[in-house]
């Protein structure tokens, strides 16, 4: 018999075995990566197009982003009733995606409504009306957007650590101000659907489709028209000064943002700097909660993290402070930064570490969307499902001393920007 009051024991998986998409190519030469799931009747289908470094001027810099939004407000058969209508009919529901680099739309439904939902979806890559009265709702809530972000001193550090970090004049670090909103036009969204939206398409499926189902894609997809793009990223224009500091004198709490831009995924040394951003602030159990959230009691909740570009990756820390703590807070960010610079981990820690990140990425592939999203991820960034087997060996071979080397290297003080919002 089973003794249920004793756990299992833990073992790590010596190996991660992953298999690639199908990759087949539609007859206008956009990319298709199909994940066939017989056990599953839903379907996803993502079209996702690049978004970053598109020819756009910063005045115009907010219209990729209302015409994404305004895709579902109505098509030429359809008003934005009819089309929520005729969605939740037939169980399905699209979703619009945008980002720093990438943007699209995904459509969630199940093969049994498969037929009848492609075509309507198909209608909003081509035939979306971006009606008047709507645009105007839109820009009223963004402009309320915007207002509150500036008022909220957790959003706005948020805002300048990228504006730090990359430059007021890069997509990445560009602030939306209400005279970018006054910008959109019916007109500017229109130019912009027209010539760059269908621009350098991917296709990612996932479900139960045979072949009939196949066929209506590339009955409704082959034949749309796309446009190979033309990207030209700015360089990146990195804060001179290590601080910018913003006063807001009725604030209760200051919000610091620490940051710094790193290395891309492709870097042999990226996978050392995950180990130690995850002992420093990247789970619960990490050096900074323990020491300013458990000890010190300075704030509720702080963390550290790493971001994902293509070109590069980027490396933060945020923590919302209360008020007359914020320069000390830093001091003791630097202070462990320090120890994970030159004092190895110890066994108990290192062991923890590799647990919680084996089990997390071990739990981003629990069913079939989740290895599509894990394809996109890398595959968006130049990689292959082999990033992730390198990733695997390197949490199961790490050594305490690497990991304080490389750390050494990349988390040198005087490369760290700061940025602190509040009284």
């Amino acid at each position: 018999m089973l003794d249920r009051r004793i756990a299992p024991a833990f073992q790590i998986p010596e190996q991660i075995e992953l298999r690639e998409p199908d990759k087949r190519t539609l007859l206008n030469g956009v990319p298709l990566y199909f994940i066939h799931t017989p056990q599953v009747d839903a379907i996803r289908l993502e079209v996702i197009m690049p978004s970053a470094g598109l020819p756009l001027s910063l005045e115009n810099s907010l219209v990729p982003f209302f015409t994404l939004n305004m895709l579902l407000e109505g098509t030429k058969e359809m008003n934005s009733s009819e089309l929520d209508d005729f969605f939740d009919y037939y169980a399905s529901e699209v979703e619009i995606h945008t980002g720093y680099e990438q943007q699209g739309l995904s459509l969630l439904t199940t093969r049994k409504h498969f037929r009848e939902v492609l075509p309507v979806f198909r209608s909003l890559f081509t035939e979306a009306t971006f009606p008047e009265k709507e645009l105007q709702k839109r820009k009223s809530q963004k402009k309320l957007t915007i207002n509150l972000q500036f008022d909220q001193t957790g959003a706005r550090g948020n805002q300048l650590i990228r504006r730090v970090l990359f430059g007021e004049n890069h997509p990445f670090g560009y602030i939306s101000e209400e005279t970018h909103v006054d910008a959109v036009t019916k007109r500017a969204i229109r130019e912009y659907y027209d010539q760059y939206f269908r621009v350098s398409p991917e296709i990612f499926l996932t479900g139960n489709l045979g072949d009939r189902e196949l066929a209506e894609i590339e009955r409704y997809f082959g034949d749309l028209s796309f446009d190979e793009g033309k990207y030209s990223m700015p360089d990146l224009e990195t804060f001179p000064e290590k601080r910018l500091t913003e006063i807001r004198p009725t604030a209760v709490q200051s919000s610091i943002r620490l940051g710094k831009i790193l290395i891309p995924k492709s870097n042999p040394d990226f996978f050392a700097l995950m180990i130690a951003n995850t002992a420093l602030g990247g789970y619960f159990g990490s050096r900074l909660v323990k020491n300013i959230r458990e000890e010190k009691g300075f704030t509720y909740g702080i963390s550290s993290f790493l971001g994902s570009l293509k070109s590069t990756d980027y490396w933060m820390v945020l923590a919302d402070i209360k008020m007359g703590y914020a320069e000390q807070t830093i001091e003791e960010i630097y202070r462990e930064l320090e120890l994970l610079c030159s004092v190895p981990m110890g066994e108990e820690e290192v062991s923890t570490i590799r647990n919680y990140l084996v089990g997390n990425l071990l739990s981003q592939f629990s069913s079939p969307f989740d290895l599509m999203t894990r394809f996109k991820r890398v595959h968006l960034q130049g990689l292959d499902y082999s990033f992730y087997e390198k990733q695997l060996h390197y949490m199961k071979t790490f050594s305490a001393e690497e990991i304080m080397v490389k750390s050494s290297a990349y988390f040198r003080p005087d490369t760290i920007k700061e940025v602190i919002v509040g009284p």
